[in-house]
Order: C-alpha cells, then sequence, then structure tokens
C-alpha cells in the first residue's frame, strides 16, 4: 500500500510540474506548441470522463435511494418521482455542462 501511495504522489508531482514545462516551451516558440494542445485534448477528455463517471454514479445513487424509499413506502411514489427526476436532470446538466467547456476549449485551440 505504502509503493502504491507513494507512486501516486509522484504522478501528482509530475502532473503539477507539467503545465510549467509546456508554459515555457510555447512561450519559446512564441505560441501553442503541438506538445500542449495534445495535452489539452488529452486533458479534456479525461476530465469529460471523470464528469460522466461521477454524473453515472450519483444518477445510480439517487435511483437506489428513491427505488429503496418507494419500496418501504408505496405510497410517496407521487411525490418522490418527480423530485427524483429533477435531481436527475441537475446530475445530467453538470455533465453537458462540462461537454460545452471542452468543446469551446478544443474549439478556441484547434488541433493542426
Amino acid at each position: 500500500m505504502k509503493k502504491l501511495n507513494l507512486f501516486l504522489l509522484a504522478l501528482l508531482a509530475l502532473a503539477a510540474a507539467a503545465p510549467a514545462a509546456f508554459a515555457e516551451e510555447a512561450a519559446a516558440g512564441g505560441g501553442h506548441s503541438s506538445g500542449a494542445l495534445t495535452y489539452m485534448a488529452l486533458g479534456c477528455v479525461v476530465g469529460l470522463g471523470l464528469a460522466a463517471y461521477g454524473g453515472g454514479i450519483g444518477m445510480g445513487n439517487a435511483i437506489s435511494g428513491a427505488l429503496s424509499a418507494m419500496a418501504r413506502n408505496p405510497g410517496i411514489y407521487q411525490r418522490l418521482f418527480p423530485s427524483m427526476l429533477i435531481g436527475l436532470a441537475m446530475i445530467e446538466s453538470l455533465v453537458i455542462y462540462t461537454l460545452v467547456v471542452v468543446l469551446l476549449l478544443l474549439y478556441a485551440n484547434p488541433i493542426h
């Protein structure tokens, strides 16, 4: 377990130092380098994947809680179901906002 924690800490330090290295490379060339744009695209894809993963986990927990509440008390269905649908829409909107930000970033910095 200690080796895994040490590896994750080293990976985090490497990820924290990478933007400074790419910023220096872009400043020397007078603009965006293809490596920096590639990593930006990779970051967008990873960010969108994490947002979708988190949204899926949140939706699963919301539906699980609603179904267990309806199983315990079937009479609450009329009040619980619309609230659950609104909550699911709010969770999904966060993933859609992430998609919009990713598309804006990729549109503003096209990869050649």
